[in-house]
């Protein structure tokens, strides 16, 4: 950043809205209710409220960097356009038939999420491209002729195009848009091999009917927050962040709103990667708890794991297989309904269960005052002690452990039998039990030793729960980095332009056509860096190239990141050995015998940011004196325990408090259970260490 640069970030989340402002100062954060109706307005508010404490002015603001759920939420709750779907006669119920996999094997009443595109309006053509993309038949001119009049009698606001094998050959979803755009100019239209030009239809046609069923919402809401902005003075360009971990302009986010959907917690994942680099740490988990979910990461060598599928709207909310599966760069991580303010409440077995159910921001928690009566985990919080009542949020939000009590009370201890107390220890064990099941599950399917890594903890929640989720996990040591409580938008302002292009381009190893391939690549690469320069023209830019492979009669695939280079005789053979390294690190072991396939490749073109200088680790240091003392229940010793109250700014270079202890801040509180201590760092990040690692 220049100096004169004043740069921002925005994290519209289910319960807050965080912001971050980067100026020549420092940086100031603050963090804002979610208003659901206007979510527009709380980036305003928030922006005014850390402008005016950093000293700045709105029309000095250079940048604007978003990230939001909207996409998300309007897909879970099925808020979107009135929608058509084109396909490829023979292939209109391949959205509804989804594929051969129960996520729940004996549940003979299991829920299959609805298509967003009812039966009634999926239209089909009798047209045919190959696989390798040789058209079997043509378009019929007099049969598109009458699907244009149907789709204009139907009274769509959006289409979607998705044709078989599209990715090989896109010239018919191109003559279907040339028809619809001819008869209606400003209809909405999303083409698959625009959107997902990769081999799967099932995953492909999901991608493209989600892009065009937000598309009028999110163009809508990025033009009105725009505006919004322009009417405050801030004429800054705005980029959003999209799910795969870099940055977009807002009208390539408009145009493909689809890559939005995880856009939040990718920033988060981008602050975690930072520190990780800065300490010098080979293996990090993250961990993002905020209002209404927590979100964990794995981290390795400085770089979040990423995917390209991602499953949303889980009618199973937090069951892998129970959603509708969409192929977008997303930066891979495992989701559980453990917020802040997720709700509590007794099973059919007598047992207490928590979310996936959050008060959100509206009405919020019972001890916001603000109309809220379900238990949640933040008022479980407040009545163990963890949460300071006249000072979260820097005071902005006075809480009450009346109200707390009585939610516990006629929410869980009438069927439990519980005392409200013992109650609330229930809410946050099962939590913190919960993800730490969520992150043994995720590093086991990655190959993964979980107590190999060290936890980053971020979010206004995470540092309440992380102590006891490394007790949990045999986790040793944990950061919490400044300005923790506002991570994800942090994070915004630490991640790079980037864009990844992909189509899918089948090859099998013993019969591999470099030549095609290298074109495919090329263009791949031509078109990503298009996307780059639209939102940082003159940058330095790196190139990744990642290829989905498999064994011979395989179901799926599994990522290869490769440097980006010509194929050439020495180069398949280093992409042979890059996918056996790959499968023996996630599996063990190779299959002998079986040929290698590729079957979509992907080239991502992003922008080199600086990152922070690497940070000496201090482990020990001289013992600070308390601002007080904080009674609060310590879950491993089963019992309430006394402990040191510091102020987190306190807490300089080589200061050092044995817990129990609690470390505050305006944004979050941070918990030290009994058996660690807490450091502070060079950077401003504390450092958390089980007594025995620390002595």
């Amino acid at each position: 950043m220049t100096e004169a640069q004043v740069r921002v970030g925005v994290d519209i989340g289910g319960t807050f809205t965080d912001v971050a402002l980067e100026h020549a100062g420092g940086m100031a954060t603050c963090k804002v209710l979610t208003n659901y109706s206007q979510p527009e307005q709380a980036i305003l508010d928030g922006i005014e409220k850390a402008a005016g404490e950093a000293g700045i002015a709105a029309a000095e603001i250079s940048q604007v960097i978003h990230g939001t759920t909207l996409v998300t939420n309007a897909l879970i709750e099925r808020r979107g356009a009135k929608l058509a779907f084109v396909t490829t006669e023979g292939f209109r119920d391949v959205v509804e038939m989804r594929s051969e996999n129960r996520f729940e094997q004996y549940d003979l009443n299991l829920e299959l999420p609805k298509p967003l595109v009812a039966r009634q309006h999926r239209y089909t053509l009798n047209e045919r491209v190959a696989a390798e993309g040789a058209v079997l038949r043509p378009l019929d001119p007099s049969e598109l002729e009458r699907l244009v009049e149907a789709i204009l009698a139907g009274g769509y606001e959006a289409v979607a195009i998705g044709l078989i094998h599209a990715y090989a050959n896109p010239t018919h979803e191109q003559q279907v848009a040339q028809a619809l755009r001819r008869a209606a100019p400003k209809l909405s239209l999303s083409l698959s091999s625009v959107i997902s030009p990769q081999m799967r239809e099932f995953e492909r046609f999901n991608t493209v009917i989600a892009n065009a069923y937000v598309q009028p919402m999110v163009s809508d809401y990025l033009g009105r927050l725009v505006a919004r902005l322009r009417e405050q003075r801030i004429t800054a360009p705005v980029f959003m962040m999209h799910s795969g971990g870099g940055l977009i302009s807002v009208e390539t986010a408009a145009e493909q709103p689809v890559r939005l959907l995880e856009s939040g917690p990718a920033g988060g994942a981008i602050f975690a990667a930072d520190f990780a680099t800065a300490h010098s740490l080979e293996k990090v988990m993250s961990f993002d708890m905020g209002g209404t979910t927590a979100k964990i990461c794995l981290i390795e060598d400085g770089v979040p794991k990423t995917a390209n599928t991602f499953e949303v709207a889980r009618t199973y909310r937090f069951k892998k297989g129970s959603g509708m599966p969409v192929s977008t760069p997303v930066v891979e991580m495992v989701e559980i309904g453990a917020g802040g303010g997720s709700i509590a409440h007794v099973d059919g077995m007598g047992q207490i269960r928590v979310g996936p159910r959050s008060a959100a921001s509206e009405p919020g928690p019972a001890c916001y005052q603000r109309g809220g009566e379900k238990p949640t985990v933040t008022d479980a919080n407040l009545m163990l002690g963890r949460l300071d009542p006249d000072n979260f949020a820097g005071g902005a939000i006075p809480l009450s452990k009346a109200l707390s009590e009585t939610a516990l009370k006629t929410g869980l201890s009438v069927q439990t039998g519980l005392e409200p107390d013992e109650a609330a220890f229930g809410v946050t064990e099962m939590v913190d039990e919960n993800m730490a099941n969520a992150a043994r599950v995720h590093t086991v399917e990655n190959g993964r030793d979980v107590e190999a890594f060290t936890m980053i903890a971020f979010g206004g929640g995470a540092p309440l729960h992380a102590c006891r989720l490394c007790e949990k996990l045999g986790v040793a040591e944990l950061i919490i980095p400044p300005a923790a409580g506002v991570g994800s938008a942090v994070g915004f302002l630490k991640a790079p332009f980037s864009y990844e292009a992909s189509k899918g381009l089948f090859q099998r190893l013993d019969r591999f056509d470099s030549a095609a391939v290298n074109a495919a690549l090329t263009a791949l690469e031509a078109e990503a860096r298009g996307f780059v320069a639209a939102g940082a023209e003159n940058a330095v830019t790196e190139t990744k190239l990642t290829a989905m492979m498999r064994y011979a009669g395989q179901g799926w695939e599994i990522p290869v990141v490769l440097p980006y280079r010509p194929f050439t005789e020495a180069g398949l053979a280093e992409l042979r050995s890059a996918f056996e390294d790959a499968y023996r690190t996630l599996f063990g072991r190779l299959i002998d015998g079986l040929q290698i396939e590729v079957t979509n490749w992907s080239v991502t073109v992003a922008s080199l940011v600086p990152r922070q200088p690497g940070v000496e680790r201090i482990h020990a240091g001289h013992p600070v004196a308390p601002n007080g003392i904080r009674r609060f229940y310590d879950a491993a010793r089963r019992e309430t325990v006394e402990a040191d109250e510091i102020a987190r700014s306190e807490l300089a270079a080589g200061m050092m408090v044995n817990g129990p202890a609690v470390v505050v801040e305006d944004e979050t509180t941070t918990i030290v259970t009994s058996g660690f201590t807490v450091t502070g760092q060079n950077d401003g990040s504390l450092l958390l260490q089980r007594k025995e690692v620390a002595q």
